[in-house]
């Protein structure tokens, strides 16, 4: 609900905000939350080796920064609800950048399923010949580019060998990725002063910034030490379904046909790619549905409170 809604305060915002600096400033104040919640829990929360370093680096520029950037930018030209569905391929991007640098070959399923995502993005675009000067192209390609970037970074940290907790990576990769997109804000003329202090603009930042940014990032850690990564990354096919409803419920949105359908074509590609891990998943649910024994949830430290 958190995530989802974020598109929607995303679009809202934009109208009285300069989009790189909109999302620098979000995340001036929500990476430093999250960096203090990190060094209040423990742990290696400070950046010390090589390892750790490229970790936030990558993390900062590519996850934070550029996937941002593009985001924002490419929501001046489409909706919130056309942006949550082209997010929403991030994990089989993800997954199939970690099989190209894990060197993990490909079968001919998994082809098929990329296949379908792509088809998915095009009927999202809608690119018939009445569209093309329309805008929409544009932004979804910003906006699919912002996700590759997001879906390659995702992939090189998860190869990178690094002490750091979950919370303290994430906090330090917003606090570079801030500096990335103030950056690019100065580079592209934004200043404070084209800032519309209307309570949209104040309401959707704060909404991003302590709801999507914060409060949803705690919920994310939390779930960390509970659930697997396959498990975790369904959230990411529900936040179109909340964008396209927030759309319609608080701007008066309404979602084309061809969106649903480009989201049904994304969704079917995650179950033809991710089939043996969604087996799995639902036997471990079945097998602990048939139990008589009850079961404590465990993390990746032992058990949890």
């Amino acid at each position: 609900m958190l995530w989802g809604g974020s598109f929607v305060a995303i679009d809202a915002g934009l109208g009285d905000w300069p989009p790189l600096l909109f999302a620098g400033a979000r995340y001036f104040l929500a990476g430093g939350a999250v960096l203090a919640y990190a060094a209040t829990r423990g742990g290696a929360w400070r950046p010390r080796e090589s390892s750790e370093y490229l970790a936030v680096g990558v993390a900062g520029v590519f996850i934070i920064g550029l996937y941002h950037g593009l985001l924002y930018v490419g929501e001046l030209y489409v909706s919130g609800a056309v942006a949550a569905v082209v997010v929403s391929l991030s994990p089989v991007l993800t997954a199939g950048a970690a099989t190209v640098l894990v060197g993990r070959p490909t079968d001919r399923v998994e082809i098929g399923g990329f296949a379908l995502r792509i088809l998915g993005v095009v009927v999202v675009a809608n690119p018939a010949p009445g569209s093309l000067g329309s805008g929409r192209l544009v932004g979804v390609g910003l906006i699919f580019l912002g996700t590759v970037t997001f879906s390659v970074g995702g992939a090189v940290v998860q190869t990178v060998r690094s002490g750091l907790t979950t919370a303290a990576l994430n906090g330090w990769a917003m606090v570079l990725g801030d500096t990335f997109l103030l950056s690019g804000a100065t580079v592209r003329g934004e200043s404070v002063g084209a800032i519309v202090w209307s309570p949209t603009a104040v309401t959707a930042f704060v909404y991003l910034t302590v709801g999507s940014g914060v409060i949803a990032w705690m919920l994310y850690f939390a779930l960390l030490t509970r659930v697997e990564a396959t498990e975790l990354h369904l959230v990411g096919y529900l936040e179109p379904v909340v964008a396209a409803g927030a759309g319609w419920a608080l701007l008066g949105y309404a979602t084309a046909p061809q969106v649903f359908a480009g989201f049904a074509l994304v969704v079917g590609s995650f179950v033809v790619i991710e089939r043996e891990q969604i087996g799995d998943i639902l036997g471990r649910r079945t097998a602990v549905t048939d139990s008589p024994q009850s079961c404590t949830p465990v993390g990746r430290d032992g058990p949890v409170d």
